[in-house]
């Protein structure tokens, strides 16, 4: 977990790596990245032996290039627990590579890097052509055909995805329809089989895992723990837990509409063309979802009461701030991105953007944005002046009076402290 409240929150800019230098040392360098607190980087690069490896710096040191090279080396990111990770191939096999000490165990190949709050990882791997899932080093003990969409629970302690229960080849077409699809949890696959299934998500407590299911060609549920809903429909979309009591809410469509069903009854009456990423408030009391209240609209409903505002594009990335007052969105409106929050749209557009970020009391909202070929930071609305080939997502401090930029201005990488 980010421990952001013993961070350096004075005001003022770090330099912490000098790039040119970089350039000069090594052949090759990609995918810059930048710890949660700003103090360190880290970017792929090839060293003397031509092989990929990763190089760190820090503002109080020189560049440290690990000790271990590789064939390849990709998905470099930083946990919650600022330590760094990367896929890494050796010999042709795949493995998972933290702060330069490797896994143990080695895959034909590995993908879905997935952290908990505490920077414990997990990922799906294939080897001779069976699939499982492995966290914290431990693979699964059974091992499937077919695998996709690995989750992890929130207390890091189990693993979902979706699998392939019954082998089924291409054209055994009739095979598919008896059902052959299913979740597996910490490898256990439940007892019943569907034609398919996707959008695994557990329950906050870690405790049940709810997905989206067709049993038929005409028949959808939402199955929790391997037992349907008691009603189907003619469409859902991916299932959420309350985090008050367990109760699943998921969209559903019902007569060409769709609407907000909880545990398989309607929970709000009005009819969207469109209902899908709906989400909860941090205290469970609020549901927010993205809507279409008329063909070729977007906006939000907050308890099923729609925004004044719509756009034409799409609306993506809720985000309720942290004691749930208010909401912010990204939106696509003529072709052009914006941000929207409690029903107002910030008047600047922008080529991208990527998720807001409110402070913890909920005053301030920030956002990386892109326009032309530079990334900016935007702050309430108003996109700041300075420039960046790299930045990262802002974040904010403890008690909401500062915010840190992460960010790379030609070859110089600095950490930024701005006082609010």
């Amino acid at each position: 977990m980010n421990n952001c409240d013993t961070w350096d929150w004075n005001a003022g800019t770090k330099l912490v790596a000098d790039f040119s230098a970089l350039k000069n040392k090594f052949s090759y360098i990609e995918e810059l990245r930048a710890s949660p607190d700003g103090e360190r980087v880290g970017i792929i690069v090839k060293n003397d032996d031509m092989e990929f490896t990763v190089c760190t710096q820090t503002s109080e040191g020189e560049p440290e290039p690990w000790e271990s090279g590789y064939d390849k080396v990709w998905n470099l990111r930083f946990g919650p627990d600022s330590r760094l990770s990367a896929f890494v191939s050796e010999t042709g096999k795949w493995k998972v590579s933290t702060d330069d000490t490797p896994w143990e165990n080695s895959y034909d190949f590995i993908w879905n890097m997935t952290f908990n709050s505490n920077g414990q990882i997990a990922v799906s791997v294939q080897k001779e052509l069976s699939y499982c899932v492995v966290n914290n080093e431990i693979p699964w003990e059974n091992a499937f055909s077919r695998l996709t969409g690995m989750i992890l629970s929130p207390d890091g302690q189990k693993t979902a995805a979706v699998i392939e229960s019954v082998t089924v080849l291409e054209s055994e077409i009739f095979k598919f329809r008896q059902g052959c699809y299913s979740i597996a949890v910490n490898g256990d696959a439940w007892s019943h089989n569907f034609m398919n299934v996707w959008n695994p998500s557990f329950s906050k407590d870690s405790s049940h895992v709810a997905a989206s299911v067709r049993a038929s060609y005409g028949e959808y549920y939402i199955a929790v723990d391997g037992k349907t809903w008691d009603r189907s429909f003619s469409s859902v979309w991916e299932p959420c837990f309350s985090p008050n009591d367990n109760s699943v809410t998921a969209p559903v469509k019902k007569g060409g509409k769709w609407f907000l069903a909880k545990d398989g009854i309607i929970l709000w009456e009005t009819p969207y063309f469109q209902l899908w990423q709906h989400n909860y408030s941090p205290d469970g009391t609020k549901i927010a979802a993205i809507v279409s209240p008329s063909f070729g609209r977007w906006t939000i409903a907050i308890d099923n009461i729609s925004w004044g505002i719509n756009f034409s594009d799409c609306v993506s990335d809720i985000v309720f701030s942290p004691d749930g007052s208010r909401i912010a969105c990204l939106f696509k409106d003529n072709g052009k991105w914006g941000v929207a929050v409690d029903g107002t749209r910030w008047d600047e557009p922008f080529d991208m953007v990527w998720p807001p970020v409110f402070s913890l009391d909920g005053l301030h909202l920030a956002a990386k944005v892109k326009k032309g070929d530079f990334y900016y930071i935007a702050l309430n609305g108003k996109r700041l002046n300075a420039q960046y080939e790299d930045l990262e997502s802002p974040l904010f401090s403890p008690d909401s009076s500062s915010m840190l930029i992460r960010g790379r201005k030609g070859d110089l990488f600095n950490r930024e402290i701005i006082s609010l």
